[in-house]
């Protein structure tokens, strides 16, 4: 047993002192801090520290790997109010599903009397793709995605929901506009093509991750390509659920001929390289043999 002495990162005053084996991870150790130490946040709102400002620890870094021993420190940062993963995806992903169609059902209630106009074959084809897009969404959150952590800051569900319900606004409030003008057939039916292409391409990426982490557990292997051919892209990028995510978003927008539509491609596309060129990173940190030749999100570019 390793006895450490547990302390406020903001305060550095001790809160106590726990008992570990050198074999516990940090996700069981913020569990033994919050049941031996009551007046400790719950487990889940608990960043573990070495330093009072250092890096918080990852969840699988284990007592032993980080070379503690007897008497040795440990600082905890309290999180704040907490919400688990899950909860707030299906908040973000249901609100853009019924925002969007609140516009392509009921334009009365936002266009009022111009609202009788006829709609354009475009207009519901782009609600069929974004009623897809998003249930397809749900569907995963529920039934595919496994989460490495349990919660996020509940921030995050004001400040997520904020961003897609509100670009979902934007861009169903034009192309479900009675004056909307459609382009030219052949760029609407061409886009459609690709945009499905990308969406099969998306669910076949995640669930290949899902297949990569064994139920229960927080394993984490080097994602390569399966036996479905729209998984090959995981040789050129790390990924490649993002690559096809913006992918689709290009395809709607030029689809919908929408500027509104490009902005929000636009803007998804630089978050998921933001988060893309630090997954990269993390692979090519935790994995010596990582393949040197993949990019981080854009097949041979970045």
């Amino acid at each position: 047993m390793v006895e450490l002495e547990v302390l406020n990162a903001k305060t550095t005053k001790p809160f106590g002192k726990v008992n570990a084996t050198s074999s516990s991870t940090v996700s069981e150790l913020r569990v033994v801090i919050h049941k031996t130490l009551k007046q400790t946040p719950h487990a889940d709102r608990i960043s573990l520290r070495l330093e009072p400002r250092g890096r918080s620890l990852k969840d699988t870094d284990s007592v032993s790997s980080l070379n503690l021993g007897n008497g040795d420190k440990v600082y905890i940062k309290d999180l704040g109010p907490q919400i688990g993963w899950k909860t707030v995806f299906l908040a973000e992903y249901a609100g853009p599903l019924i925002v969007y169609l609140l516009f392509y059902f009921r334009p009365e209630l936002i266009y009022g009397k111009a609202a009788g106009n006829p709609i354009t074959l475009t207009t519901h084809i782009a609600a069929g793709c974004y009623t897809v897009h998003y249930v397809k969404r749900l569907l995963e959150t529920i039934f595919v995605h496994r989460f490495s952590h349990n919660t996020m800051p509940i921030r995050n569900l004001f400040k997520n929901c904020s961003y897609y319900w509100g670009f979902t606004a934007y861009v169903s409030y034009h192309v479900n506009h009675p004056l909307y003008t459609s382009p030219c057939m052949c760029t609407v039916w061409a886009a459609l093509a690709a945009f499905a292409l990308c969406e099969l391409g998306n669910f076949s990426i995640h669930i290949a991750l899902r297949n990569l982490r064994p139920p229960g557990t927080k394993v984490r292997r080097i994602p390569v390509a399966d036996s479905n051919p729209l998984t090959k892209l995981f040789n050129l990028v790390s990924c490649p659920n993002y690559t096809y995510e913006i992918g689709a978003w290009v395809c709607f927008s030029a689809m919908t001929s929408c500027l509104p539509a490009y902005l929000f491609a636009f803007a998804g596309a630089f978050q998921m390289t933001v988060w893309a060129l630090a997954k990269h990173r993390n692979y090519k940190k935790e994995f010596k043999d990582y393949p040197r030749a993949r990019r981080a999100i854009f097949p041979f570019v970045l």
